[in-house]
């Protein structure tokens, strides 16, 4: 299964992570009660091998709790309503197209991280640094190439081609009102045909039977014939990197990111403001940008680290390589127009 499954996903979960050494799990004696914890809060599609986890408590000396809240719309909601009595000491996974909500909001506070200068500077979306760069997940539509050579049909390349009648009932998207692929597919088409034309380009989307789903989980594993061969639309919104877990026996990807059609999503971590752990929140952030964890985000994640130097698993070079020219909207444009632009689409679309 895609490990991306559960980024649309708004349900409230929360996982402890505990060490699996003595002194922070418990053991004998009163060590554990001596241990500082500190709680990372994150979105449903944080993974991290546990053996990683460990050593940084070992090497810290703190026990991580990690609490998760829905996908990325979703934990900057919680985080925002959240914010003056914080429900964590550090937060991951608000992104570019919610990042200047939750800084407007006053979410998060300064910290540099000393590993912010080895690739996430690239990314740096304030002055201030409250956010750093952990992953990029750039959102692309993804094709089902086996559908299209079996039905002889050329595949899509171009946001118009997914207009053009021979592609009728092809494709189906989220709803950019609930899923961050949603609003980042939303961002892109503004990018691409601008304020005046992009609701011209959704009416020829909806004319040609665009669906639209709830979230990526739906989207991806339900009405697309690519992940299982069970869905009935070989055209899809999802991830550039998506793609790499799809590939056959053959070692060939059975699907294909459409690079002309992608927008840069890039995920943060923070300090949250009115942390009582602040010196604890900071080496969670450290962590987060280190190449001890850097190196674990492709292949547990399916996005690409941040972090220059970090090496991606075999085979994303050919099935999923990293978008070139994806495009990008400033993040004070997408702060000042995204609840009208959502609004628009909604009255556009009848959702």
């Amino acid at each position: 299964m895609n490990p991306r499954t559960a980024r649309s996903a708004l349900a409230v979960a929360t996982v402890t992570v505990l060490a699996s050494a003595c002194s922070l799990s418990g053991g004998s004696g009163g060590d554990a009660q001596q241990t500082p914890e500190v709680t990372l809060v994150t979105h449903d599609s944080f993974v991290a091998p546990q053996d990683v986890l460990d050593a940084f408590q070992r090497q810290s000396g703190l026990k991580l709790k990690v609490v998760k809240y829905g996908d990325a719309g979703a934990l900057t909601n919680k985080l925002v309503l959240t914010k003056a009595n914080p429900i964590g000491d550090v937060a991951y996974g608000v992104d570019s197209t919610f990042a200047s909500r939750a800084l407007g909001e006053g979410v998060f506070q300064p910290y540099t991280s000393p590993e912010a200068d080895r690739g996430p500077q690239r990314y740096s979306v304030d002055p201030e640094h409250r956010l750093s760069a952990v992953d990029l997940g750039d959102v692309c539509v993804n094709v089902d190439s086996g559908y299209f050579a079996a039905k002889g049909l050329p595949e899509p390349k171009t946001y118009d081609d997914l207009a053009d009648p021979k592609y009728k009932d092809l494709t189906v998207a989220e709803d950019p009102a609930t899923a961050s692929p949603g609003l980042a597919f939303l961002l892109g088409t503004i990018a691409k045909f601008g304020e005046q034309g992009w609701p011209g380009y959704w009416s020829k989307l909806k004319a040609n039977g665009l669906k639209v789903d709830s979230g990526w989980e739906e989207a991806y594993t339900k009405d697309f014939s690519g992940s299982s061969g069970k869905g009935p639309r070989p055209i899809v919104v999802s991830y550039a990197s998506s793609p790499a877990a799809e590939v056959g026996q053959d070692g060939k990807p059975r699907t294909k990111a459409l690079l002309d059609t992608c927008y840069r999503q890039v995920e943060y971590a923070g300090v949250l403001t009115g942390t009582k752990n602040l010196p604890q929140a900071q080496k969670v952030v450290d962590f987060l940008l280190s190449q001890q964890f850097q190196t674990t985000v492709p292949a547990n994640m399916y996005v690409y680290p941040a972090r220059q130097g970090v090496d991606l698993p075999a085979g994303w070079a050919q099935a999923a390589p990293l978008p070139t020219a994806p495009a990008t909207l400033p993040a004070d444009q997408v702060q000042a127009g995204r609840e009208k632009w959502i609004g628009a689409w909604r009255s556009l679309m009848g959702a």
